[in-house]
């Protein structure tokens, strides 16, 4: 009989990615320093300009496509041959499937897929190709990224929280936990558990005495992290 496998649950922010080419909207001279937050990715936004709000949009499918999962990506997937792996991002790209994780929940959307402006539960699956306005959905209704706007409810908040309870490790990647809700996760889970956050910033607002900060890039610390567990498991 086999022992259940340990679950770790890992929330993947901004900063895992940036490291593979796609940058935050705090980083400067990326896509997001040339627009202001309000002109592109609010659902006013929307209304006033939508041609603006598709080019935008579009610009960073284009960016994802093009872009390739970093060491930090490969690491996570490679935890999956010896713990029960759910990852829950905040991020939109499709890296951490590329690199072979299979457990992914993705809190703001997906930017390779576009929904109706009409049903949000209406996906369609468009890869790297532009939207146009006046693409429609096959109800009619023009299409729109797939993409939790800021503003906008995050609908996936509650299953993340269910899974977060059940976690036995928990780990935060590429986030100073500022962005809310999902900052909120690491107050659900088990106070006794052990929780890790790698992150390149000092950590100012997180009240959680038994939280170790591994400060550095993804890239390197989240391999190390993973050989870390890996290892322990080995010798218990």
């Amino acid at each position: 009989m086999s022992l259940k496998r340990k679950r770790i649950v890992v929330l993947t922010g901004a900063g895992i990615s940036a490291e593979s080419g796609l940058g935050t909207f705090r980083d400067k001279g990326g896509l997001w320093d040339e627009h202001d937050i309000n002109d592109v990715a609010t659902p006013e936004a929307w209304i006033k300009n939508p041609k603006l709000v598709l080019d935008f949009y579009n610009k960073r499918r284009e960016m994802v496509v093009t872009s390739k999962p970093n060491s930090a990506h490969l690491a996570l997937a490679r935890l999956e041959k010896h713990f029960d792996v759910q990852i829950i991002t905040q991020n939109i790209d499709d890296l951490h499937e590329r690199a072979g994780s299979s457990d992914i929940l993705h809190l703001h959307g997906e930017i390779l897929k576009a929904r109706s402006i009409q049903n949000a539960e209406s996906l369609y699956h468009i890869g790297g190709k532009k939207i146009k306005w006046g693409d429609l959905a096959p109800d009619g209704h023009q299409l729109r990224p797939h993409v939790v706007w800021f503003g906008e409810p995050v609908p996936k908040m509650y299953e993340a929280e269910d899974i977060v309870r059940e976690a036995d490790i928990f780990i935060v990647i590429g986030t100073s936990l500022n962005v809310y809700p999902a900052a909120n996760l690491i107050y659900v889970c088990s106070p006794g558990i052990e929780k890790f956050i790698v992150d390149l910033n000092e950590l100012t607002n997180v009240k959680y005495k038994n939280l170790q900060h591994l400060k550095g890039k993804a890239s390197e610390r989240v391999p190390e992290l993973v050989d870390k567990l890996i290892n322990g498991k080995k010798q218990n």
